[in-house]
């Protein structure tokens, strides 16, 4: 087993209406161990196809990027369909990349979207497809890029402090939240 890794940051999104077009803002929480080292703040177009992009240049471009070990991001999807390439940004950033997801991705309902009706969803697929399938660790899935599984492991249980969600992502969540609502809102 590698070195866990204890200076990350974690992403999600901010709410959204169904019917909204365009951006969406997205959030990076930064932890050194338990510690809140920063928030991260950019957007990523609804649907779009800019996610790993946009990532890239935060974690690249943010003063925390020479310490960051590791990035956590709430399942491989921004902003309704924007795909994470998961192994892409991984390279991109030099770091491992551990997405997290509360309910197993139901893969199949997953293609059907994205080959139906959603812009690049095939390339999109690709994406998906090209990941180790979700694999179960307590009440969350794991897939990764670039870590193996029990460092992944060891990692999310590092940060799974308050809830089953690593801390970094759960941080994220309320901050999008109260970003968006004024308020922090569902249950992280």
């Amino acid at each position: 087993m590698s070195r866990i890794p204890s200076y990350v940051v974690g992403f999600d999104d901010a709410p959204f209406d169904r019917n909204h077009r365009g951006d969406v803002p997205v959030v990076g929480a930064v932890f050194n161990g338990p510690r809140l080292e920063g928030v991260l703040l950019g957007k990523v177009r609804r649907d779009g196809a800019n996610a790993t992009q946009k990532l890239a240049e935060l974690i690249g471009g943010s003063r925390f990027a020479p310490s960051l070990q590791a990035v956590l991001l709430q399942g491989v999807t921004l902003a309704g369909f924007n795909v994470v390439d998961v192994q892409g940004l991984s390279e991109r950033v030099g770091l491992p990349v551990v997405a997290v997801s509360r309910r197993k991705p139901d893969l199949a309902k997953i293609r059907r979207a994205l080959l139906g009706s959603v812009p690049g969803g095939a390339r999109k697929w690709q994406l998906v497809a090209q990941l180790e399938p979700p694999r179960r660790h307590g009440g969350v899935y794991l897939q990764r890029a670039n870590i193996d599984w029990r460092t992944a492991v060891a990692l999310v249980d590092r940060f799974a402090i308050n809830s089953k969600l690593p801390e970094p992502l759960r941080t994220a969540h309320l901050v999008a939240g109260a970003l968006v609502d004024g308020e922090s809102r569902h249950r992280p």
